[in-house]
Parts: C-alpha cells; sequence; structure tokens
C-alpha cells in the first residue's frame, strides 16, 4: 500500500493528531472518538509503511517519517480550506467558516462582538480559540487562522496589524491592601511590593516586565499563573498585585472584589489589533469580520 490509497478523511485525522501532538486533542477537535482517531492513525502508517508517531511515557512524539508527512499534510489542509473560501466566496455571506485566534486576555473582548457580527451573519460558523501570543504568534505565522487579535502587534512577519479598539492595563489589589486608595503611588513604590504574573509568552507578562525595566526598577514576583482567573482569585486572597487588561475584571471591580491601584503614569494604554498575513488572501467572512471590528468596534468597547 502507499500514500496514493490514503484518504482525505485519514489525511485530515493525521494532521490535527501531528499538530496537537494528541490523541484525545484531536477527536475533539474533529468530533470524533478516540478510537476512531486511532484507528485512521493506524490506517495512515499502514499506508505510509512507516511508524508516524511514537510514545514515551504519556506523550506522543513525530517520528521522522511523521514529520515529514506532517508537512504535506499541513500544505493540502490548507489548500482544502482555500477551496472552502473560494466557494464561500461564491455564495456570499450568508455562508462560510471564520477562523480566529485570540490572546487569552482577548477572550473578554471578541465573544461579545462576535455575536453582534453573527447576528448580522447568521449562517456563518466560526472556530475561535484563545491562547498566550506566543502560540497565537505561531498560529498566524503557520497560515492555520485567519484572523488574530491581540495587543502588542507582531515583529519579524510579513503581517497587517490594524488597530480597532483601546486597551488599558491596569493594577489591582484586594481591597484590603495597605496601598488602597493612596493616591499618586510612585512605580518605585510598587517594587516592594509583590507581584503576580502570567506564563513566559504572556503579552501582559512581557508589558510588566517592559514596565519595569524601563524605569529600571527590580520586579519581585512571587509566583506565575497560566490564567488571568487564577491571577485575579490570588489577587483577591491577598497573595499578591498584579497588572492585568481592564477588560478583565470590570465584574470584579462592579463586586468590590478587586482594586485599581492609583499608580503615576498609568494605566498603560494600548491598541487591540486585527491581525493577518499579509499574504494572506481574505475570504468575503474574514473580510467583512475585518471590516465590522475596524468600524464598529471601538465604538461598542467600553471607554475606560
Amino acid at each position: 500500500m502507499t500514500l496514493r490509497h490514503a484518504t482525505l478523511r485519514q489525511l485530515q485525522v493525521f494532521e490535527a493528531v501531528a499538530r496537537q501532538l494528541s490523541f484525545s486533542r484531536a477527536a475533539a477537535e474533529l468530533h470524533l472518538t478516540q478510537p476512531a482517531v486511532s484507528m485512521q492513525v493506524k490506517l495512515m502508517e499502514r499506508h505510509a509503511g512507516l511508524p508516524l508517531f511514537e510514545r514515551i511515557g504519556k506523550k506522543i512524539f513525530l517520528t521522522g517519517a511523521g514529520t515529514e508527512l506532517h508537512q504535506h499534510s499541513r500544505v493540502i489542509a490548507q489548500q482544502l480550506r482555500d477551496a472552502d473560501d473560494a466557494l464561500a466566496a461564491q455564495k456570499g455571506l450568508s455562508q462560510g467558516r471564520l477562523v480566529i485566534t485570540m490572546v487569552s486576555t482577548a477572550k473578554y473582548l471578541v465573544p461579545p462582538l462576535l455575536a453582534r457580527f453573527l447576528k448580522q451573519h447568521p449562517g456563518v460558523t466560526v472556530k475561535l480559540s484563545a491562547n498566550n501570543r506566543e502560540i497565537v504568534l505561531k498560529q498566524l505565522a503557520e497560515n492555520d487562522v485567519d484572523l488574530a487579535i491581540m495587543g502588542r502587534t507582531p515583529q519579524g512577519m510579513e503581517a497587517v496589524a490594524e488597530p480597532f479598539a483601546r486597551h488599558p492595563h491596569v493594577v489591582i489589589a484586594a481591597p484590603d491592601h495597605a496601598l488602597a486608595g493612596k493616591r499618586r503611588i510612585a512605580l518605585a513604590r510598587l517594587a516592594k511590593e509583590t507581584f503576580l504574573i502570567r506564563e513566559p509568552g504572556s503579552g501582559t507578562r512581557g508589558l510588566l516586565e517592559r514596565l519595569f525595566a524601563e524605569n529600571k526598577l527590580p520586579l519581585n514576583v512571587s509566583m506565575e499563573m497560566a490564567s488571568n482567573e487564577t491571577i485575579k482569585q490570588a489577587v483577591q486572597a491577598g497573595m499578591g498585585i498584579s497588572l492585568l487588561s481592564l477588560h478583565t475584571i470590570e465584574l470584579e471591580l462592579t463586586m468590590r472584589r478587586l482594586v485599581v491601584l492609583d499608580v503615576r503614569g498609568l494605566p498603560i494604554v494600548r491598541d487591540w489589533h486585527v491581525v493577518h498575513l499579509a499574504a494572506k488572501r481574505l475570504s468575503p467572512v474574514a473580510q467583512a469580520f475585518r471590516t465590522f471590528l475596524l468600524s464598529a468596534a471601538g465604538k461598542l468597547v467600553p471607554k475606560k
């Protein structure tokens, strides 16, 4: 048997497992059972005549043959997506698929905007993922998505990044923190406080590190956490203070579970950007959502 006998479905399943390096995550993405995914991969290995994955402990890795096949399968998967986009263009905006990735902080911002867009285009289907900045940049560079939503624009990549809304960052603390209610706190004073920060690769973490480095101040970090929600809970518990996007804490501020510290020079106000590869031919649906963000999102996002 050769790869010429493989089906598109088998290739699709292999590509998902190779990209995710997980049978369970690939099964969830493709809406299949894990045994069905394993069976399709075994058939691909039979067609290839070589093992495509190896298991070490609880993790799986691509073999040399698997790595080679994955490079080709990614190209084929993208060509199929391009074909879908071309057919969607023939149908107009009544149908179509939109693939969006966003930095995790944007999950407080994008879904309400997307919901409003989908009310105008009910036939559109969306695949939306949230990750840290490092993964979002990788998805964008590998042309796995139509559009990316992020704060700081990508560097060293041929991409088009357009601002569509303001993005303020503030220092937060528990309501009973010693600095709560103080006016015009110096950044040097914050250098004495314990900070809770996001994991490496996070855009919010990078912003905080640059702020302290530019002011030649030490950053006292006690703990790294992989989500804004965990950081908010830890700050509420009095474990430290943190720098977060103002969009992520609206509920906690309303409920008086957190307070914003009045720090000199803050908030740090950046922009939200909608980004796509410069060479990317946007489908009509992707182009429509981009236009929606650029024309309407700034009016819909609360101004702080």
